[in-house]
């Protein structure tokens, strides 16, 4: 199933370049009392929401989904967790370009055996996470600000302490992530964490439709320019690992994200471009810079 939030917060299900308003569903949703709980409410009563939103397609209206404004699948993440230079080209890359690494986080490994051993993983801000219709908005004009493709994991259920083993059993679905970021010596999570550098889309792929997350071909192009293109069979730290490793620090509630990791080929971007982006099962999406 492929769940999108579009226009002003409506939910559709996306059925090849269809979105049904399957809006309605939201009803069924317990109301909430002060103090709220955690994390998304939509995404924990996912699988439970399943059968009622294939039944609201049969009267729902209809839109192509180029016609839409796209938001961010996911309403109400707790909290955005990334993994630090997870593909060896891009430690390589990394290395290579001081206005990347700029004496922060520098890769060198020593004795670890992966750059998440050595760093762990780190927080995005919630408030930056925006869909592919919102757009990205620089916050640092006249500084070196990069797309960062990557895989986006959602999690279904709140979890703590997860083996790797029992990892998967615990995601909600995935979709494409831009982990959008300025250079420069600040820490990384305040130079990611700027409203709209988390851009989320174009939909909720759900679980049951991915076999193999460990296995999808991506890639962004700006202006139509190639730039990064990858796949996660290539992490130094895998999806259920990273699972493990956020879990051990945080209790992940339904609708945190993972970001996995981006790849060598990390540019700039400004105000005027294009980025398209694609994951192979997950859709692809137009996220313009303003």
């Amino acid at each position: 199933m492929k769940i999108c939030r579009y226009d002003e917060g409506r939910i559709g299900l996306v059925e090849g370049d269809l979105v049904y308003d399957v809006t309605a569903v939201k009803d069924r949703l317990p109301a909430l009392a002060w103090p709220v709980p955690p994390g998304d409410l939509f995404i924990e009563r996912l699988e439970e929401l399943k059968p009622a939103i294939q039944a609201a397609k049969a009267g729902a209206s209809s839109r192509r989904l180029s016609e839409v404004r796209l938001l961010s699948p996911v309403a109400t993440p707790s909290k955005v967790i990334a993994a630090p230079l997870n593909y060896h080209a891009h430690v390589d890359e990394s290395l290579a370009d001081a206005q990347i690494h700029n004496n922060v986080h520098i890769a060198h490994y020593e004795g670890f055996k992966s750059p998440v051993a050595k760093f762990g993983v780190f927080l995005k801000a919630a408030t930056s996470v925006v869909g592919a219709g919102e757009g990205v908005k620089i916050a640092f004009p006249g500084r070196r600000n990069d797309h960062e493709v990557e895989l986006a994991v959602v999690i279904g259920r709140r979890a703590k302490d997860v083996a790797a083993a029992d990892a998967m059993s615990y995601v909600a679905g995935y979709c494409i992530g831009l982990d959008m970021t300025v250079r420069g010596t600040e820490d990384r999570s305040y130079r990611k964490s700027a409203d709209t550098y988390t851009v989320l889309g174009p939909y909720l792929v759900t679980a049951d439709e991915i076999a193999d997350p460990g296995n999808l071909d991506f890639s962004i192009e700006v202006n139509g320019e190639p730039r990064q293109r990858a796949n996660p069979r290539d992490l130094i730290t895998g999806v259920a690992e990273l699972i493990e490793v956020a879990s051990h620090v945080y209790t992940l509630y339904p609708g945190d994200v993972i970001l996995t990791g981006t790849p060598e080929g990390v540019n700039t971007v400004k105000p005027g471009d294009v980025m398209h982006a694609r994951i192979q099962g997950l859709g692809e999406m137009d996220v313009a810079v303003r």
